[in-house]
């Protein structure tokens, strides 16, 4: 199994020493989650299916690709993805030239993690409409996977066109990894016809089957998977499938640090890569 950090659940401050503990410890990939804006109008936050605003407007923001490639300064073997990316919100020249620059830098270290996104004031304050959040991010992947890849490119699609440019540098990873987020039908199907994998929202071996059974076999799958009850319990995600498990294995930021050592002492986590 590997296993992988939430940096987005501790406090900035914490970020670079964890990253770097983790990489030490041999933890497979730490993440970073991801928001362009927060609008001030609490009525668009309201996260599906609660009552209560899923976020705070004055909750600080960075650009999660550009801190990943500070991060990646100051480690040498974790891999370093977002959790994640709303890459439909850029245009895909935009998405593009950061994880291309982010896989550079690391020398190949970069996962694209993507989703259409729930919290409509951000899109509604970027002007683009909500409406068509998973089409353009289906496009936007193709473009981005074209990108990465092709040397030159030209597109016309729905949402996107132009003329044939060149793209370069390419990543280092011969196919930088892209995982669709989200628990709709459609966000697993997106995992499943156009990604590399899905990466769940929190879950327990219970919660999640209905999702694993929609998703169907063959999907690689990272669950967040936050209250692990014992060692034992990761055989069981092993048996549903699941081949990254994102931990959190800490309650205050300022443990989060001797809580990765235990972690990883318990659970047998190797500087090979977590696995």
């Amino acid at each position: 199994m590997k296993f992988g950090v939430p940096l987005g659940l501790l406090h900035p401050a914490a970020w670079k020493d964890v990253a770097m503990a983790a990489d030490e410890l041999g933890f497979e990939s730490v993440w970073l989650p991801e928001h362009l804006v927060f609008a001030t109008d609490l009525s668009l936050a309201v996260y599906p299916g609660t009552s209560d605003p899923g976020i705070k407007p004055a909750t600080p923001l960075f650009d999660a690709p550009a801190y990943l490639c500070w991060l990646a300064a100051h480690t040498s073997r974790v891999k370093l993805g977002t959790a994640v990316q709303l890459l439909a919100l850029r245009h895909p020249f935009v998405s593009a030239r950061a994880f291309a620059t982010l896989d550079v830098v690391s020398s190949g270290r970069a996962i694209c993690g993507v989703g259409a996104g729930w919290y409509r004031g951000e899109w509604d304050a970027a002007g683009v409409p909500f409406e068509t959040r998973g089409a353009r991010l289906d496009e936007a992947i193709e473009v981005v996977r074209r990108l990465w890849s092709d040397p030159v490119v030209a597109h016309s699609g729905r949402f996107y066109s132009f003329p044939e440019v060149a793209f370069e540098p390419k990543p280092v990873q011969r196919r930088l990894p892209i995982l669709a987020g989200g628990e709709s039908a459609a966000a697993l199907r997106r995992a499943a016809r156009l990604c590399d994998g899905w990466i769940s929202m929190p879950h327990t071996t219970e919660s999640i089957k209905p999702q694993l059974d929609r998703l169907g076999a063959g999907v690689p799958v990272t669950a967040h998977a936050y209250e692990l009850a014992s060692p034992d319990e990761v055989a069981v995600w092993a048996g549903l499938g699941v081949e990254r498990l994102i931990v959190r294995p800490w309650t205050r930021s300022r443990d989060a640090v001797s809580r990765l050592t235990a972690f990883a002492t318990d659970y047998g986590v190797r500087n090979t890569g977590g696995s």
